[in-house]
């Protein structure tokens, strides 16, 4: 059976940015939902029983691959975000693979923001590394995650509502401009290697 991850930081870390409220309604609603839904599918189908998650993601399709991917996307965004108390800023590696494929870190931010106020509907905005280690700024809709492409993961943001409404409201762009200063660029890094 498959278990809600602790969240790695303290429910208060990310305010005033993102509330504990939030987190409540996020992390123990949202995504405890996903997680029990995916474990009664879990309970119905034993050929899933032994399977990781991302076998789970691999190989199936519909509610069972809705509920897997949106396990693994909101354990994936609550690994990308740290304390606001924290040092914020990426490390000589990986700033110079962001300077090399997007110019400046500015002009990264910049795109990346673009990608998740224009993401439309409910959905993620994640940088990734293609197959010749570029980097990429990939948007993609509902519970669709990169595991099953060429892509590696190295950051994501969730653009669902549900991640942002009680903070922001309707306001999508001021939540993506509040999220850079939340981002834990070691766990990103961490991904690059």
């Amino acid at each position: 059976m498959f278990k809600l991850p602790e969240l790695p930081f303290d429910k208060n870390a990310l305010e005033p940015i993102i509330s504990a409220e939030t987190l409540d309604f996020h992390h123990w609603k949202h995504h405890q939902a996903y997680v029990t839904n995916l474990n009664n599918f879990v309970e119905a189908d034993s050929s899933l029983e032994w399977k990781s998650l991302e076998d789970v993601i691999k190989t199936s399709s519909w509610g069972v691959y809705n509920n897997a991917a949106q396990v693994y996307n909101h354990t994936f965004y609550w690994n990308c975000l740290r304390s606001v108390e924290e040092d914020n800023s990426p490390k000589w590696e990986l700033l110079s693979q962001i300077k090399k494929d997007f110019g400046s870190f500015e002009d990264f931010k910049t795109q990346f923001s673009a990608a998740a106020i224009w993401n439309f509907g409910s959905g993620w905005t994640w940088l990734a590394s293609n197959a010749s280690w570029d980097l990429e700024i990939v948007s993609t809709d509902d519970a669709w995650t990169l595991i099953w492409t060429d892509y590696t993961s190295l950051l994501v943001i969730d653009v669902w509502e549900h991640a942002y409404y009680i903070d922001f409201r309707n306001a999508r762009p001021n939540y993506v401009e509040s999220f850079w200063k939340l981002v834990n660029w070691d766990f990103v890094e961490g991904n690059m290697k």
